[in-house]
């Protein structure tokens, strides 16, 4: 992948000022395993290119993380209310999920079992686009980025699906959404026979 369009990225972020405060306050306080995913860095790109207000259309931020020692409901409120309570403020909303444990509750919600995720990582890999399907963390100088199927649709306003683990249903729901708020979006119809090639060794790059 060129660097020039991970600069572009970080260039991006950095240019948020809410989203760089928590990626700041998250540095001094030194958790380094975790990721700020999906919306709060996709949006903010199609905000830049839609020239729309920078946090339009962002309802909260996703900050996960992994432990699979504890799985209980309880230890992952009291790990969220840690990390809320370093925060005076905060006009977005924070939500933040253990994916160790998202297959105990993953079938009241979607209606059908999952197999648990075995890292941070796997979690991404399975999130319902491609452009959608990314992290990113600061730890001191040096950034973070995973993301299993590139940047490139991110960048250029395309929603693909990923059918690793999604339905139709949801990805279609998740597209007319989006599209209600950024109309400019660009989407592929769903393909159970098509499954994105992710990159033969994922994508995890730091950018000082």
């Amino acid at each position: 992948m060129e660097e020039n369009i991970l600069i572009e990225l970080i260039e991006t972020i950095k240019a948020n000022k809410e989203l760089m405060r928590i990626l700041d306050i998250l540095d001094e306080n030194q958790f380094q395993e975790y990721y700020i995913g999906a919306g709060a860095i996709v949006q903010n790109i199609w905000n830049k290119a839609t020239e729309k207000p920078i946090n339009y259309g962002v309802t909260d931020i996703d900050i996960i993380y992994f432990d699979s020692k504890d799985l209980s409901e309880k230890a992952e409120e009291l790990k969220a209310s840690r990390i809320i309570e370093l925060f005076e403020y905060e006009t977005l909303k924070l939500d933040i999920k253990n994916e160790a444990r998202v297959h105990l509750w993953y079938k009241n919600k979607f209606g059908y079992d999952i197999p648990p995720y075995s890292s941070l990582e796997e979690a991404i890999d399975s999130w319902p686009t491609t452009a959608s399907a990314i992290g990113i963390r600061r730890n001191s100088n040096a950034w973070i980025i995973y993301a299993p199927f590139g940047v490139n649709d991110i960048f250029d306003l395309r929603l693909v699906p990923n059918n690793r683990l999604i339905t139709k249903e949801i990805y279609e729901n998740k597209v007319n959404k989006w599209k209600k708020k950024w109309p400019e979006l660009k989407s592929e119809a769903w393909n159970d026979n098509k499954v994105p090639i992710k990159y033969p060794e994922p994508l995890s790059i730091m950018i000082k």
